[in-house]
């Protein structure tokens, strides 16, 4: 048997020698070396994230309806250079990209940002950054009282028009959103609660085109949507 400790030893020097110059991987990156999509991912991917590349346009038109009252607004967006558009009638009002914010253009960029986020929600899950997650396997979904997966993102306190502000995601087994709850500022309190349903795919991506409260008062959705 002595006659192989000459060999492990040297064989354990070469493999701590290895060791020593390997980077410590995330499990992210861990995960994505063996082929294994996080949950965020996969909801991201369920909702067309490989789709989102090939997206040359996306027309749509926000509402909000609360009670007897109603809003709206329209936009254009090409997320390959980042230019927005905000349309009334129809009509450009105005067009900026996004890389070339000041603070005359603010005002429509944070209500662009804030409407896009409630279009394409799952997306951002891989497409924001600073972004931290927690998973619970099984939670009742607030509304509907259904048994549902949690996953719950809470993003940095540094950047972005509303930092700090935390989502706790109820979705099936087939990872699409069902409902979701609104945390501003990470309080433990909801600031919000809606559901997520009427997806319709366009293009490959997959869109809930309405939201509702647990009363159904409050309404969030979209029409006039264009994928191309």
């Amino acid at each position: 048997m002595k006659i192989f400790f000459p060999f492990l030893l040297v064989a354990l020097a070469v493999i701590s020698c290895n060791d020593s110059n390997k980077k410590d991987l995330t499990v992210s990156e861990v995960n994505k070396q063996k082929n294994v999509l996080t949950t965020a991912e996969r909801i991201a991917t369920k909702n067309g994230f490989d789709k989102f590349e090939l997206v040359n346009q996306i027309d749509f038109t926000f509402n909000v309806d609360r009670g007897d009252s109603h809003f709206e607004r329209s936009w254009q967006w090409r997320p390959k250079d980042n230019t927005v558009s905000k349309t009334v009638d129809n009509e450009v009002l105005i067009t900026y990209n996004r890389k070339d914010i000041d603070s005359t253009l603010q005002e429509y960029d944070s209500a662009f940002i804030n409407d896009k986020y409630w279009l394409l929600a799952p997306l951002n899950l891989i497409r924001d950054e600073g972004i931290t997650f927690s998973e619970t396997k099984k939670a009742k979904a607030p509304i509907s009282g259904k048994e549902t997966n949690l996953l719950t993102i809470t993003y940095s306190n540094k950047g972005g028009y509303t930092p700090g502000d935390a989502y706790d995601l109820y979705f099936g087994d087939n990872f699409l959103l069902e409902e979701w709850v609104f945390r501003k500022g990470n309080d433990s309190v909801p600031t919000m609660a809606t559901t997520w349903e009427d997806y319709k795919d366009f293009s490959g991506l997959k869109i809930a085109k309405m939201h509702k409260d647990s009363l159904g008062d409050f309404k969030v959705y979209f029409t006039d949507i264009n994928v191309n």
